[in-house]
């Protein structure tokens, strides 16, 4: 599908990807997972600047979660090298599309250098506003909401105070809005402790392509078959 068939005044601001199945990927062609995961960054920088072109304002890849730490050593040496290697040489990257970076997650928890790299790269990207990318790195949606509330109570705010912005405000990104879309690939239909609050009123795509194989066209699939769904928000259609 061209991008020139979707409806321009219908674009979501907000998409979300759960990218699933680099390591089935690789298997199915007899590689290492490490292989997969390379493909998988080469998918999301495409989808990145196919998102930004159809004006979509937000994209929030889910790039390394809370409970990705449980996987081997080896795995997971190789995807802290390879955040690394990406925040470094992409700059060019963004800047010439425009990007903005930004980091969602638990930052304390990630390695030193890797916290730098956010840091540089959130710093030289800043001032770009085609499209904000979130990387979710160390995230889960549950530790969000935890870490917000920690920061109200250390704020000592008064329960009566304590409301829904209140919680979204001391997110990691607070001006971050609810998801409008929500795409999960490789076949599994599960959030996996992605974007939880976020996503309260997100509408779903879940697809069986493996992440490494989603191109630009069925990205563009996604985006209409969002456009052709009647989006309530709890209230009756008049």
């Amino acid at each position: 599908m061209d991008s020139l068939e979707l409806d321009k005044s219908k674009i979501p601001v907000h998409v979300g990807i759960i990218m699933d199945g680099n390591g089935r990927w690789a298997k199915k062609r007899n590689l290492l997972r490490t292989n997969g995961h390379n493909e998988g960054l080469k998918r999301a920088k495409e989808i990145a600047k196919a998102a930004r072109d159809i004006g979509v304002k937000f994209v929030t890849l889910y790039v390394f979660s809370t409970e990705n730490w449980k996987r081997t050593e080896q795995e997971v040496g190789f995807l802290m090298n390879l955040i690394h290697t990406h925040l470094k040489n992409e700059f060019k990257f963004y800047q010439e599309n425009g990007i903005r970076v930004r980091l969602l997650g638990d930052r304390s928890g990630l390695p030193e250098s890797i916290q730098k790299d956010i840091d540089s790269v959130e710093h030289e990207t800043n001032d770009f506003d085609t499209l904000t990318l979130n990387l979710a790195i160390n995230y889960g949606g549950r530790n969000e909401i935890v870490r917000s509330v920690k920061k109200i109570i250390e704020s000592k705010i008064k329960s009566e105070d304590i409301s829904e912005k209140l919680i979204s405000d001391n997110f990691d990104i607070k001006e971050l809005p609810d998801v409008d879309l929500l795409i999960r690939t490789g076949g599994e239909k599960r959030l996996s402790n992605f974007l939880l609050w976020h996503a309260a009123y997100a509408e779903f795509l879940f697809t069986d392509t493996l992440w490494p194989d989603y191109k630009e066209n069925e990205f563009y699939e996604n985006i209409r078959e969002f456009q052709s769904r009647s989006r309530r928000f709890g209230a009756v259609p008049v």
